[in-house]
């Protein structure tokens, strides 16, 4: 028998014989055995095997190895591993494996000119691994940030987060993360093929698009829209211009979910022409309406609508009249879209939304129907009239119609529902702030204390803002976020992020939106913080005080409008000094059990992330902290 020395080498192996799944291989009634791999030699993230093979000496063959797979019957097709040949025996090292995971392994011989031909099955399940096996098999996300080249439709399979805005995120019975979103993307790349679009994950870092959940919008929007018209004593729209914008999915409970989602109605109301600056005619544009689809299976994409729950309602009666395209006193008092839908630990159904205008509402719905618990009204009159449209939660400014704050999403956890915000406009000056409260329906405060359910102004603490690490182009427009968990309590953030301007020489790089995923911490106040580096699913290895010497890039992310906030460097010397950069001469302390990291008194959680800036990515550590006078620090280690 030929002796072949094969150089052990994880790859997929194409070679030149036919797949078919047989043990033996006959050539002029000479066989050729594969005897099933013996028991291996196992670790966390390694297998040596072991096969006896007999081949005749007047047959040939190409390769020989291990094919596995977590999936039985693996083949030449699956991962491999090329072995070396000693007489009769095959000899090969699977590495790269991911712990405490069971594995399908067959030896194969593959034939010239002929087939491949498989040993019996067997089957092992790795061990623990060590922090740094964990953190050696891990391999950082491919895909890329600047998308631009896959931005067309006929790419949407290569997507993965590419062309992403507004997304809600929900985890469905299946264990998959499904994610839905407005109707937006890079050169208009959805025109044409239905609206809110999805796609599903199963570790939030491969994105499977899945396309339209709504094909054409329903005829409801159009009959209410028209019904209001009438009852105002105005024309009917024919052929209304709709917008489809950031709806909010939830598993209401094993086989139902539920999809709320917003469609503006883009034409003036007193004429009903399209909404531009040629027809404008004195008037505000129409309202807003929300919305409601149901599925049993999200994996399935079919959605069954379930018409109108709520839209926007003006405490002006019929005063819709517009001084000019720079009046920003709005009709609407509340305005509806951006919904986010919340169960209490009581099992109440509640929907906050709201953009602008007056502010961010909340609205009991019927847990059994997902429509409102009590009768609407007609939505115009007083305030008075229109209160069965919500009641207030969030204000940014009690006096003003226009105000710079949007997209609200609401989270409960361990006593405190969460309300998560949009502030300022969407290309660049984006950002997200949060308050919380005891109670669903507030007051609503800040980390600072400020009640912005009553009295109103900015929240604190800024969560995500415009920034930039060095080495890169940062992200501006981060926010109108999704904000869930895995259900063990580890909780995430979602968002798009866009580009500046002028990437890549590209004057319209502030369109490219891509789909962004962080973890967040949570402070021992209670307070979420979200990770400066996006979600890579790095290995949670623990945090060692030596690791943390060195130079760090430090971003004070503070608000500053329209500013996209740069990093500075500063470092950490093994005798717990900061020696540069803008805290020198403060020492430093570290609480391993927490994993916090304390200089100048702000305490700032680690954790092991991403580093996307890197070129090649790698994991490396990063920080999030909140710090006196509403400050909000980022950092990572370079």
């Amino acid at each position: 028998m030929k002796k072949l020395i094969l150089i052990l080498l994880p790859a997929v192996l194409l070679w030149a014989c036919n797949e078919e799944d047989e043990k033996i291989y006959t050539d002029a009634d000479v066989a050729i055995t594969v005897l099933q791999p013996e028991e291996p030699d196992i670790t966390g993230t390694t297998a040596s095997l072991t096969a006896i093979f007999s081949v005749p000496e007047t047959l040939r063959y190409t390769n020989a190895g291990f094919c596995y797979s977590t999936e039985s019957k693996p083949t030449i097709y699956s991962a491999t591993v090329n072995a070396s040949v000693s007489v009769d025996s095959l000899k090969g090292v699977l590495t790269g494996l991911t712990p405490k995971t069971t594995y399908y392994v067959r030896a194969f011989v593959c034939m010239y000119q002929g087939n491949a031909v498989y040993s019996p099955e067997i089957t092992f399940t790795t061990g623990e691994a060590t922090g740094n096996e964990l953190l050696s098999v891990w391999q950082p996300p491919s895909y890329p940030d600047y998308y631009v080249p896959l931005a067309n439709w006929s790419d949407r399979d290569k997507w993965n987060l590419a062309n992403v805005h507004d997304p809600t995120v929900m985890l469905a019975d299946d264990g998959y993360y499904y994610m839905y979103q407005t109707d937006a993307s890079y050169g208009n790349a959805h025109d044409g093929h239905g609206h809110f679009h999805a796609r599903r994950s199963q570790n939030l870092v491969d994105w499977e698009y899945l396309g339209a959940t709504m094909e054409s919008p329903p005829d409801w929007i159009k009959e209410k829209l028209n019904e209001y018209r009438t009852a105002m004593g105005l024309q009917p729209i024919a052929v209304p211009v709709y917008g489809y914008w950031a709806p909010t999915a939830r598993k209401i409970k094993s086989g139902l979910y539920r999809m709320y989602y917003s469609v503006p109605v883009d034409n003036y109301i007193k004429t009903g022409a399209q909404n531009t600056t040629a027809n404008f005619d004195g008037s505000w544009t129409e309202r807003a309406f929300i919305g409601m689809m149901e599925t049993a299976d999200p994996a399935s994409n079919q959605w069954t609508d379930k018409g109108f729950v709520v839209c926007s309602s003006s405490d002006k009666a019929l005063s819709y009249s517009r001084t000019s395209q720079n009046d920003w006193n709005a009709y609407f008092r509340w305005n509806a879209i951006d919904p986010s839908l919340i169960i209490t630990p009581n099992g109440e159904h509640w929907l906050f939304y709201g953009s602008w205008h007056s502010g961010i509402v909340a609205l009991q719905l019927n847990p059994e129907t997902g429509k409102p618990l009590n009768t609407l009204g007609q939505p115009w009159g007083t305030a008075s009239d229109i209160s069965a449209y919500g009641a207030i939660m969030a204000t940014r400014n009690k006096s003003s119609r226009w105000q710079g704050s949007e997209a609200p999403e609401i989270v409960y956890r361990n006593g405190y529902y969460y309300l998560f915000l949009a502030y300022d406009a969407v290309d660049v000056p984006y950002n997200t702030r949060v308050v919380r409260s005891e109670s669903i329906t507030g007051p609503y405060k800040g980390i600072d204390g400020k009640d912005v359910t009553n009295t109103g102004g900015d929240a604190f603490p800024v969560v995500t803002h415009p920034y930039k690490f060095s080495g890169s182009d940062g992200w501006v427009g981060i926010s109108h976020c999704a904000v869930f968990n895995d259900g063990a309590d580890n909780w995430f953030f979602s968002s798009q992020g866009r580009f500046p301007a002028n990437v890549n020489g590209n004057a319209y790089s502030n369109a490219v939106m891509l789909g962004q995923v962080r973890s967040i911490i949570w402070t021992k106040d209670g307070w979420p913080l979200v990770m400066p580096e996006r979600y890579a699913a790095v290995p949670k290895v623990p945090i060692t005080e030596e690791e943390l010497a060195g130079e760090w890039q430090l971003i004070d992310l503070s608000y500053s409008y329209g500013n996209q906030k740069t990093s500075s460097n500063i470092t950490l010397t093994a005798d717990h000094k900061v020696s540069s950069g803008l805290w020198q001469g403060y020492d430093w302390t570290f609480d391993a059990t927490n994993n916090i990291l304390t200089i100048n008194g702000i305490d700032l959680y680690l954790q092991r992330e991403a580093d996307w800036e890197a070129n090649p990515r790698r994991h490396t550590i990063v920080f999030a902290g909140y710090g006196s006078n509403n400050k909000t620090w980022w950092g990572k280690k370079n």
